[in-house]
């Protein structure tokens, strides 16, 4: 089926060819967040299709109209752009496509794999009962499965598969390995209401066949529908496709994973100032390997991603190895493109930007506010020397550091630094001589010194930060403190 009339609004993000017929998709409902667990899910088909050089399509599954919002749909076209994870072609709508869906159902009935079924929901609830209280399985076994047409009353059906009763249906999965299914444990399931409604499960199928998606890669709570639709894929003598379900995301306690762990929408991590490469690179390593790579870029994840690497058990989120991912990642951002994700950052919380005299300085700092921060708010934190206004007021160690100095001592500093020329090397020198006359280590009149320029005991470099700040800027605040020492 074309997808034609069955498009969502979103734009298209990637114009590649693709070379192989590999197709992957990612299918989220849109009823909430984009969460942690659905953006690896994404990541996953993401990077295969890109490793194969194959298409990655995006399909809203919002059926559920009581629960499906457009603000939502936006939600999941918002955390996957920020994650870096393009789509080929346009998104489609599940829903858009519920008379193909009928259309389907009412051919397997021609078929002889559905049948109609009238039975009632009393009927069925009686029948299980009965099942329970005789110890047999409640699984319902509809008398209308073989019903002569001739008996069929005007009365409201639902649409239902016709299982096989006996034997086995086999699933063999890249991740699960074979994995079997008794068919006298498999349920002559509902394809379509009856109100003409079609169900998950058709649904997925269909559009699975149509959009040609060759290889479904999810979570393994839907191991168990994977068995119910390749009777659906063989009762229309439709190709079933390679099956791959990986293990779900659990806290460090190894208990499921909830909020309290780290399951959060996408946008928190985006919020909590992650860039998205270590969301990537963190996400990857939540279930697939490459040896004992932790650290990687995108580019080589997509050059090393295999199925044949994707874990059986389940991954366990960890927020300090998000953390320690992130820092390096930082690090080895460039400078002009951190400080574009710091402006970004900023706008996305209504806080300005940088003029252009603070971005210069910025971006020649950059190289010392990388060293330790892991997160954009720590950069923030770590460039405080120079997006803070005069006068400085130091925090609690500060003014315990600048209460321990000696009398005098940063007075007579500020006229020794008045005679410097401003360069590094020049600073450090002259701090260095001022120490040495005074028999103090240099730590004693530079942690003062820091105090005095930034009101805090933790910066860059206390001699890269003046020459970044300037002589005036930094003869001005020491003077400052110098004033504030003598009221």
């Amino acid at each position: 089926m074309a997808d034609e009339g069955r498009a969502v609004s979103a734009p298209e993000t990637r114009s590649q060819v693709p070379v192989s017929g590999v197709v992957t998709r990612f299918a989220p409902s849109p009823t909430g967040f984009l969460h942690i667990g659905g953006a690896r899910t994404a990541l996953f088909n993401w990077l295969y299709a890109r490793h194969a050089r194959g298409t990655f399509l995006l399909r809203i599954e919002d059926t559920d109209r009581a629960r499906s919002t457009p603000e939502a749909t936006e939600k999941i076209f918002e955390g996957l752009r920020w994650l870096g994870l393009d789509w080929d072609r346009e998104a489609t709508s599940q829903f858009a496509g519920m008379e193909r869906h009928a259309e389907v159902a009412r051919e397997m009935m021609e078929r002889g794999a559905a049948y109609r079924c009238y039975a009632t929901q009393q009927e069925i609830e009686t029948f299980r009962e009965t099942a329970r209280a005789e110890g047999r399985p409640p699984l319902f076994r509809s008398p209308w499965r073989d019903a002569d047409p001739a008996t069929w009353p005007d009365a409201p059906y639902v649409v239902r598969l016709r299982a096989p009763r006996e034997g086995e249906t086999v699933i063999e999965d890249v991740v699960q390995g074979t994995v079997t299914f008794r068919n006298e444990t498999l349920d002559d399931l509902i394809l379509l209401r009856s109100d003409g409604t079609p169900t998950y499960m058709l649904a997925v199928v269909v559009d699975d066949h149509d959009m040609g998606v060759t290889h479904v890669l999810r979570g393994d709570d839907h191991l168990t529908n994977a068995a119910r639709q390749t009777l659906i894929y063989q009762g229309m003598g439709w190709p079933v496709p390679i099956w791959g379900h990986i293990p779900l995301i659990h806290g460090e306690d190894g208990a499921k994973l909830s909020k309290r762990h780290g399951a959060l929408g996408v946008e928190a991590y985006r919020d909590m100032g992650y860039l998205p490469e270590a969301m990537r690179n963190y996400l990857a390593r939540l279930g697939w390997s490459h040896g004992n790579d932790e650290f990687f870029t995108t580019e080589q994840a997509i050059e090393w991603f295999d199925l044949g690497h994707l874990g059986k058990a389940p991954a366990r989120f960890d927020f300090k190895k998000l953390e320690n991912l992130s820092g390096q990642h930082i690090r080895a951002c460039p400078d002009e493109r951190l400080l574009a994700e710091l402006e970004a950052y900023l706008a996305a919380r209504g806080e300005p930007g940088f003029g252009a005299e603070r971005r210069d300085q910025m971006l020649r700092a950059m190289p010392h506010l990388k060293e330790r921060s892991k997160t954009l708010p720590e950069v923030l934190d770590m460039a405080g020397f120079l997006l803070g206004q005069r006068p400085f007021v130091p925090d609690a160690a500060a003014r315990k550091v600048l209460d321990n100095a000696l009398a005098g001592m940063l007075e007579d500093l500020l006229s020794r630094l008045q005679q410097v020329d401003w360069h590094p090397a020049d600073i450090e020198t002259t701090v260095r001589t001022f120490a040495g006359e005074r028999n103090l280590g240099l730590g004693k009149v530079a942690q003062p010194l820091r105090a005095a320029l930034t009101g805090r005991t933790v910066s860059p470099g206390v001699f890269e930060m003046m020459e970044i700040l300037g002589r005036d800027e930094c003869l001005a605040r020491l003077g400052d403190c110098v004033e504030a020492a003598r009221t």
